[in-house]
């Protein structure tokens, strides 16, 4: 037997089973075929699609759910059911909760963050099926019961399309339903709406939102929902009958492994995570301060290339440059969003009712992931979607 021949494949541990692990593991599958180990490690039996839950509670949309094992299967790689607890950087093995030691190569790491209730007293919009009662609100704005609703985010949340996605929601539900004295208001720490997609945008939007009758209280922090009132900082607090939240994002810390003060693992322009080689880390759990899914692709991008490129393909890894879209449901119709996040591009920002890049216009935009989904056939789908 010839030295190649028993030579062993690397090994790419992927911590994680959301958008960033998924578009790694496709993404290497892509780029080194089988010329490596790859073992995708979650400790959830399913991948929840999570973009379309803003459309859930207002009966416009569904999640969708996949197993994480026959989702594996189809990419051509092992699917473990277990979740990373800690990382030895001298012998490069990880261990995860069952206690068991798992060598690698390469370990990426794209588990996500924490979400935690962010505003005492309002309820929190998690992003899944109705958990909380953001539900019940939709039902009493339906019947008129509910006439006053403020939509809130906590300072550190940078992602706020959801935030205005349910206010857009909410004012279509209250045309359709015939009512015209109800009052919606956002209530956000940015300067203007959706000011990270760039000045442009953010001018859009306060348009659109104005148009559709919701009122927004910008560059000040929600503090608590009290006896009628949401204590803002800074400011007199705003009197209404309800508050929806978005939930405040924390770090997954990981022993032997450095975080900043959120718990957030830093990392460089190829995704490495700072002093701890052989690591790379995609998606929410990184320190870079954007939380969404396309960002998330983008980074499992760059980490695979670099993970590629170090086990000897050929090849010249191109650094995370990040580059923001996104669709934004106003009810009836949806809107697309795009944004440049580093200022060597210049200020590009845009918002436009027809689509403003090529790939498939999904409400992720991932180089392998959105393609793989969407060409997967129907009854292929429900297979995968069963519970």
């Amino acid at each position: 037997m010839s030295a190649n021949s028993q030579r062993r494949r690397p090994r790419v541990l992927i911590a994680g089973g959301g958008i960033a692990a998924l578009e790694a593991a496709l993404a290497l599958r892509d780029l080194a075929g089988g010329g490596l180990d790859v073992e995708l490690c979650s400790p959830r039996k399913e991948f929840v699609y999570r973009p379309f839950a803003v459309g859930e509670p207002y009966g416009a949309a569904s999640i969708f759910r996949y197993r994480l094992d026959a989702l594996a299967d189809r990419i051509g790689v092992s699917f473990r059911l277990d979740g990373l607890f800690a990382v030895d950087l001298a012998t490069g093995v990880a261990t995860v909760r069952d206690g068991e030691q798992i060598p690698y190569d390469y370990l990426l790491v794209a588990c996500g963050a924490r979400m935690l209730w962010a505003v005492p007293g309002a309820v929190t919009f998690w992003g899944v099926s109705d958990e909380g009662g953001f539900g019940a609100l939709v039902r009493k704005l339906r019947r008129g019961v509910l006439r006053d609703l403020v939509f809130t985010m906590p300072s550190g949340n940078s992602w706020g399309l959801p935030l205005y996605e349910l206010a857009l929601l909410a004012s279509s539900v209250l045309a359709k339903s015939g009512i015209e004295d109800a009052r919606l208001t956002v209530v956000t720490p940015e300067d203007a709406p959706l000011e990270l997609f760039g000045r442009a945008v953010g001018e859009q939007m306060a348009g659109l939102l104005d148009e559709r009758g919701i009122a927004v209280v910008s560059g000040v922090h929600p503090v608590a929902f009290e006896d009628g009132c949401l204590r803002i900082a800074p400011g007199e607090p705003i009197e209404t009958e309800a508050v929806v939240s978005l939930p405040r994002l924390e770090g997954r810390r990981l022993d032997g492994l450095p975080a900043d003060a959120g718990g957030f693992l830093p990392v460089d322009e190829h995704c490495r995570v700072l002093g701890a080689e052989g690591v790379f880390a995609a998606g929410d759990v990184t320190a870079f301060p954007v939380k969404q899914g396309g960002i998330a692709t983008q980074e499992a991008d760059a980490a695979a290339e670099a993970i590629a490129a170090a086990a000897g393909c050929e090849l010249d890894p191109a650094p995370f440059d990040p580059v923001l879209r996104g669709v934004l449901w106003t009810g009836d119709e949806q809107r697309y969003l795009f944004g440049r996040l580093t200022g060597r591009h210049g200020e590009v920002s845009e918002l436009s009712e027809e689509p403003l890049w090529s790939e498939p216009q999904s409400k992720v935009v991932g180089r392998y992931l959105t393609p793989f989904l969407a060409a997967m056939p129907d009854a292929e789908q429900r297979l995968l979607a069963a519970r």
